[in-house]
């Protein structure tokens, strides 16, 4: 079977992690990078081995050196590339937020069937074999009543956000913000456990864009709390780019309770059985049982192990591959809720 030839748009710190990713993966080849900027591409591509360079979107479609694309520019550009590359026959795996909105990725996802090839969004944080021990264990906690996902961590970029500079990650016009650049890690999981709530209900942090001169009405959110409602669950998420939170997530039931570290990468479980210890004044378990998982030093080795093993037709990635298109739309239709009753649009929004 031939290699997978993959090329690259972005020249971030993302994509460079990709590359690292993808040399250990048996059967791909990195042959190409794009940029805007062709010196840039090449300089980026020809440092990591790749002998291809692009600064025309339609050529890198119309390639056929390239067989798979990964995609990290700014979240307003994921759908309109993915869409493209399809067309072009290429297979796309889009880094995430996969697209502006619930409308762009169902797009998306669309052109992807007709063209024929594989489309997955890159959360890393649903093929770890952490999670995957998440989704395996999840009856042990019974009835599922109560979740909590959370992630938060201080970016490096809010002091030239409040210095009142142009910073694209907390800039609408490129559908960027905190929930969907870090947020996203804690909406995920809950829709691949859980599925689609019945109802949403959110409250976000937010602030005028610091950047323009005159006040437009345009609002960016910096952390935020989002509760899912479900027929007999309720699924917390939180999420910050403005503090740290030590705590991660856990699903707790009737028969006990799934606890892990780190909401975007979870690793090694602990599940602690429900024990009726008659009337105590506090949490009672049973003995807390370590559920370990052989974790990669580069997890984002796991999504391209599944996203290459669709391509080559196996049955079980394709079935993967297909259940996080699902997740992937319920989880936009879950930010673009959030995003409404936040008050904050991406123009992307407005496109029809």
């Amino acid at each position: 079977m031939a290699d997978v030839r993959f090329a690259t748009i972005g020249t971030s710190a993302i994509t460079k992690r990709f590359v690292e990713a993808l040399a250990e993966i048996p059967g791909t080849r990195y042959v190409a990078a794009y940029s805007r900027d062709l010196g840039r591409a090449r300089e980026f591509g020809e440092t990591r081995g790749a002998t291809l360079a692009f600064d025309d979107l339609n050529a890198l479609a119309a390639s056929d050196k390239v067989d798979a694309v990964y995609v990290a520019s700014p979240n307003g550009a994921h759908a309109r590339q993915a869409s493209l590359l399809a067309q072009g026959g290429k297979h796309v795996l889009v880094e995430k937020a996969f697209a502006s909105n619930e409308r762009e990725a169902t797009e998306a996802f669309v052109c992807a069937h007709e063209s024929g090839v594989v489309c997955m969004e890159a959360m890393r944080n649903l093929h770890t074999p952490g999670f995957h021990n998440v989704a395996a264990n999840l009856a042990r906690v019974g009835r599922v009543s109560q979740a909590t996902f959370r992630y938060g961590k201080v970016t490096s970029r809010i002091a030239k956000l409040r210095a009142g500079e142009h910073v694209n990650q907390f800039d609408p016009a490129l559908s960027e913000g905190g929930l969907m650049d870090i947020g996203v890690y804690a909406v995920e999981p809950a829709i691949a456990l859980f599925g689609r709530p019945k109802h949403v209900s959110a409250s976000l942090l937010t602030i005028p864009l610091p950047w323009e001169p005159e006040p437009s009405g345009a609002r960016i959110d910096l952390a935020g709390s989002v509760v899912l409602s479900y027929p007999r669950t309720i699924v917390d998420l939180n999420y910050s780019k403005v503090a740290n939170d030590f705590y991660g997530a856990q699903v707790a039931g009737d028969t006990g309770t799934l606890m892990w570290e780190q909401t975007n990468c979870p690793a090694d479980l602990r599940f602690v059985p429900y024990e009726d210890k008659g009337m105590v004044y506090s949490a009672a378990g049973g003995k807390a049982e370590v559920i370990p998982a052989t974790m990669p030093d580069n997890d984002m080795t796991c999504e391209i192990a599944t996203f290459v093993s669709a391509i080559n037709g196996d049955a079980d990635a394709l079935g993967r591959v297909a259940f996080c298109e699902r997740v992937t739309v319920g989880s936009l239709a879950v930010m673009d809720e959030a995003r409404r009753q936040a008050g904050i649009r991406f123009p992307a929004d407005d496109a029809r």
